[in-house]
């Protein structure tokens, strides 16, 4: 009761200060063009808490009035940085001076509990041992023939009848939950030779682990938000609060995880090396802590990711039937090319030619990326390309989401849902991951992007070629959940009609 006693003392005072420099501060004079309004002592806090429920939205707002759409934005806690959703910036943040923007140990810290060191949680030479040993395996052919054969099962067994059943009993489903189920079993069959089952069949063990997984990233990138940074440590000090939710979700996700890599190392002997976890446990001096971390990372990017995109990809279609038509007719074209009957599978070459389907999805990328925001940390004093300075120890931001929706990168239609912006002749044409760093640039470039979207296209021509999705309330854009990755808050809901 004491600390939550002085934590309201504090925002009682931090409140009470706001109201006397709004009163008093000249930058409401100041015009509206020139980045985050900030007030003396407390910085940017006051617009902060104002527009922290609004994160995304505010933060592009700032941007697209901003002449290089970079901001400066600081606030009380030694919060201090830049945020800018500029292309020239992003490059050099990401791959010209890529040795002065690592991680930094403040984003490191935030999210050390739940995705310990883990290979999206970690700098130098950790990180780059990580990077090479998954790199080698999504180099080879036996994956990509893994994860197809994988994806056309999942589909096959688990999602298809699901809609089907939905579809006669006219059941309202939360789709965007079970696209997370269906890339959580593929995430595990292949990254660890694991079936959780946790779409169709029980799955009693990863249902729980998938909540508390849920809760941990909601609850550890909601650190971020904290008025002073010193609330959450008290919190977690004290085992109160939040902090107290995600302790309990953070170890449900590790005895999950620790009874993954029992399970695998039990049987390291035989001869299962086409799948990730192997290929780590076979180094030896790699302890148990930093298996569960590439477990739970792999885990973040596997299953979030796609699932994220999906959710946003069908309630675009829903609100664009032209879109729908295209796919369709291109499907059409497809199978009648190669003779192939409705419900047949597709090879890896046919989804390489899905053109237009790959736009759409690119498409949704763009305005609902994954990963909205990522974040940086600057070792030694710098200037960006567009003349920003950043300081020793500063945040930098790169804003996809915003990113998404400047005209000074996209044009005047920059808010609309356009796949043609993305072909050229027909042809899919791929774009500067510099400007459209939905999958990071540079040396973190994400390795799993074509298994991305091999698995994304997969999913979405087997679902629309055989169900028509009517997405309910689809008229209000539905809200989303701010967590590590972008989610649809209390899920996707939609009736499913077979074609």
């Amino acid at each position: 009761m004491e600390v939550l006693s002085l934590q309201i003392l504090l925002i009682l005072f931090f409140l009470s200060l706001f109201f006397y420099l709004y009163a008093l501060s000249p930058s409401k004079k100041k015009p509206a063009n020139k980045g985050f309004k900030f007030y003396p002592i407390v910085g940017a806090l006051p617009e902060f808490l104002r527009n922290r429920h609004r994160f995304l939205e505010w933060t592009t707002e700032t941007l697209s009035h901003c002449p290089t759409n970079t901001a400066v934005f600081h606030r009380p806690g030694k919060v201090h940085g830049i945020i800018t959703a500029n292309p020239l910036n992003v490059e050099y943040i990401l791959k010209t001076n890529f040795e002065n923007y690592p991680k930094g140990d403040r984003f490191i810290n935030l999210l050390e509990d739940f995705l310990g060191r883990g290979i999206f949680n970690s700098d130098g030479e950790l990180w780059r041992v990580q990077r090479k040993t998954a790199s080698y395996e999504f180099n080879t052919k036996s994956l990509r023939n893994f994860v197809m054969e994988n994806v056309e099962v999942e589909i096959s067994t688990r999602l298809v009848p699901i809609l089907a059943k939905a579809s006669k009993t006219k059941q309202v489903l939360d789709l965007q939950d079970i696209l997370e189920r269906f890339a959580f079993d593929n995430i595990c069959k292949v990254a660890f030779n694991v079936d959780p089952a946790c779409l169709g069949g029980d799955g009693t063990s990863g249902g729980e682990f998938m909540r508390a997984f849920e809760d941990a990233a909601t609850l550890s990138s909601g650190r971020f938000m904290y008025v002073l940074p010193v609330f959450w440590k008290i919190n977690r000090f004290f085992n109160v609060g939040t902090e107290k939710t995600l302790r309990e979700s953070v170890k449900i996700v590790h005895e999950f995880a620790d009874e993954m890599i029992r399970s695998r190392m039990e049987h390291k002997t035989e001869k299962n090396d086409e799948d990730f976890l192997s290929r780590f446990i076979g180094k030896d001096e790699n302890s148990t802590e930093f298996l569960r971390d590439i477990v739970i990372s792999f885990i973040l990017a596997g299953r979030d990711t796609t699932s994220s995109a999906l959710s946003w990809f069908f309630w675009l279609l829903s609100l664009n039937p032209d879109v729908e038509g295209n796919i369709l007719k291109e499907l059409e074209t497809i199978r009648s090319r190669n003779g192939k009957n409705l419900g047949d599978t597709y090879s890896f070459e046919e989804l390489r030619d899905m053109h237009y389907l790959q736009a759409a999805i690119a498409e949704t990328l763009r305005l609902y990326p994954p990963v909205p925001v990522d974040t940086k940390a600057c070792r030694s004093d710098d200037v960006l390309p567009d003349g920003t300075f950043v300081g020793k120890k500063w945040f930098v931001t790169y804003h996809a989401y915003a990113m998404g929706r400047m005209e000074s990168i996209w044009g005047k239609n920059c808010r609309d849902f356009v796949p043609e912006r993305w072909l050229e002749n027909g042809i899919y044409r791929q774009e500067s991951p510099f400007k459209f760093p939905v999958f990071h640039a540079g040396p973190r470039m994400c390795l799993g992007k074509d298994m991305a979207y091999i698995q994304m296209k997969s999913i979405a021509a087997s679902v629309i070629e055989r169900f028509e999705i009517d997405v309910q309330n689809k008229e209000k854009c539905p809200d989303h959940l701010l967590s590590l990755t972008l989610r649809m808050k209390g899920g996707l809901q939609v009736k499913v009609k077979e074609r």
